[in-house]
């Protein structure tokens, strides 16, 4: 059931109707009011140039955000397969010291 929130972003209220929390979508607009709260304090335009500015720089964040989750899942998949070559490593030895072991006992009977 999808729930309806009024926000405050800028002066101007704005409802938002999602699936999502009353707190979350809160937090969203609390946010995007902030981004805009610094363009229009840093430039000299209105509001809707600001919107734009604002979305075009949030758009830039989850690009840079997404590369970063991307170069992670990365990292991880490179430390998961080494893990498993260690594993496989480690049996692999495991099994060579039981077959000492065992040539130790034929030869010490």
């Amino acid at each position: 059931m999808a729930n309806r929130v009024v926000v405050t972003i800028c002066g101007e209220e704005y409802t938002f109707v999602a699936e999502e929390s009353a707190a979350y979508m809160q937090k969203v607009g609390s946010y995007v009011g902030d981004k805009m709260a610094e363009v229009l304090g840093s430039a000299k335009v209105g509001r809707t140039d600001a919107a734009v500015l604002t979305a075009a720089n949030i758009a830039d964040e989850l690009f840079k955000t997404q590369a970063s989750a991307e170069q992670l899942r990365a990292q991880i998949k490179g430390y998961l397969d080494e893990a498993g070559k260690a594993q496989a490593e480690a049996s692999e030895l495991r099994r060579e010291v039981f077959r000492l072991q065992q040539r130790l006992n034929q030869q010490n009977k």
